[in-house]
C-alpha cells in the first residue's frame, strides 16, 4: 500500500506543478481559430476565469484589468484608483506621458509596480516572470514639453499568458520601427488608443494595427463617443467590428476570431459586491 501511494504521489506531483506553469506563448506565430467560435462573456469580473482563458476588463481611460485562471491580476496604466474595491493587483504598469496614466504613490501593498520609463532618455527594461504570466515591455519615444522628444519615455507592455500575447500600446506617439515590431512579436490581443490626436493620428494608428495583425483590437483612450466612432468609421473598411455592450471579455487561443476584429468594451470602475 505504501509503495502504491508513493507511485501515485510521484505521478501526480508533476501534474500539479504543471498546472501553475505558463503555456508557451505564440507571439511570433499566427494563432489559428476554429471557425464559428465566439468569445465567452461572464456576468462579473469577480467570477472564476475559465480554463485556458484570460479575462480583460476595461476600467477607465487606458486602464484594464487582466486576470488569469490561476488568480493573477494586472492593471495597465495604473493611476492609483480602479474603483470601489479592496482588490490589490499583483502587477501594475504605468506610462508617464500624462498624469492620467501613472501615479507617483502606488499602494505599497502591490507586489510589482512597473514604470514604463527610466532616467530621461534611457528607458527601462522589464521581464517579470510570475510563472502563469510573463510581463515584458518595449520602450517607445514620447513628445515632451515645448515640442521636444523624450527617447524611450514610455512603453508598450506585453502580457504572455495561456499561450496568448496581449499588448497594451500605452500613450504611443509614433509608429514603431522594425526593431520595435520585432521585439513585440505577434500580439493576439491589443489595446489601442484611438483619440486621433493626443497620441497620434488615426491613420497612423491604423497603420500600426495593420502591421500587428492582431485578432482582437480593443479601443481605449477615446474620451468621447465622437472619437470612437471616427476611429470605427475609418477602420471598419478592413476590420470587423463587434459591439459587446460589456465591460469585459474572456478570450483564449481557441476563441480568437478568424480575422482582425475591433471589440468595443464599455469602461466600468471595479466594484466589490455590497
Amino acid at each position: 500500500m505504501i509503495r502504491l501511494l508513493t507511485v501515485l504521489l510521484l505521478t501526480l506531483a508533476p501534474l500539479a506543478a504543471a498546472a501553475q506553469d505558463r503555456r508557451p506563448s505564440h507571439c511570433i506565430a499566427v494563432a489559428e481559430a476554429a471557425p464559428g467560435l465566439e468569445y465567452l462573456h461572464k456576468a462579473s469580473w469577480q467570477a472564476p476565469v475559465p480554463d485556458y482563458s484570460v479575462r480583460i476588463s476595461y476600467i477607465a481611460h487606458a486602464s484594464f484589468l487582466i486576470q488569469t485562471q490561476g488568480g493573477l491580476s494586472a492593471v495597465t496604466d495604473f493611476t492609483g484608483f480602479i474603483g470601489n474595491t479592496t482588490m490589490i493587483p499583483d502587477v501594475v504598469t504605468m506610462n508617464h506621458a500624462h498624469s492620467t496614466h501613472w501615479t507617483a504613490n502606488p499602494d505599497p501593498a502591490i507586489p510589482h509596480v512597473l514604470p514604463g520609463w527610466g532616467e530621461f532618455g534611457e528607458g527601462i527594461e522589464h521581464r517579470l516572470d510570475l510563472g502563469e504570466m510573463l510581463v515584458r515591455n518595449v520602450s517607445t519615444d514620447i513628445r515632451s514639453d515645448f515640442g521636444g522628444r523624450e527617447d524611450n519615455g514610455n512603453s508598450i507592455f506585453v502580457f504572455e499568458v495561456e499561450g496568448l500575447c496581449i499588448g497594451h500600446l500605452g500613450h504611443l506617439h509614433h509608429e514603431p520601427n522594425d526593431a520595435q515590431y520585432a521585439a513585440l512579436g505577434r500580439l493576439d490581443v491589443v489595446m489601442v488608443p484611438v483619440d486621433g490626436g493626443y497620441t497620434m493620428a488615426r491613420t497612423n494608428m491604423i497603420n500600426v494595427l495593420e502591421r500587428l495583425k492582431s485578432r482582437v483590437i480593443i479601443p481605449m483612450h477615446w474620451f468621447s463617443g465622437f472619437a470612437l466612432e471616427a476611429f470605427l468609421d475609418e477602420i471598419s473598411t478592413s476590420f470587423a467590428v463587434e459591439r459587446t455592450g460589456q465591460s469585459h471579455l474572456e478570450v483564449s487561443l481557441a476563441t480568437l476570431p478568424d480575422r482582425p476584429t475591433v471589440t468595443i468594451l464599455e469602461p466600468r470602475w471595479l466594484r466589490d459586491p455590497e
